[in-house]
């Protein structure tokens, strides 16, 4: 049987990087549990040339783009 959760992996991001991160994600995954792991996931499968694996789509540029982020 499949865990629910695989096991927690401590990465090293800046706030002002995965805040907006996850609004990108957002906006092309609107469900799920986390956006932001799946994509990343799909980034390290097509990083290590996995059959098949693809590099992520983006989303159109947003508010995320900027290194500026709007006062919430």
């Amino acid at each position: 049987m499949t865990p629910d959760y695989d096991r927690a992996r401590p990465l090293r991001i800046p706030d002002d990087e995965w805040t907006p991160f996850e609004a990108a994600t957002r906006a092309m995954h609107p469900k799920g549990r986390s956006p932001r792991t799946a994509v990343v996931r799909e980034f390290i499968r097509w990083y290590m040339r996995r059959p098949g694996a693809k590099l992520p789509d983006r989303p159109a540029a947003g508010a995320w783009s900027t290194t500026e982020q709007p006062a919430e």
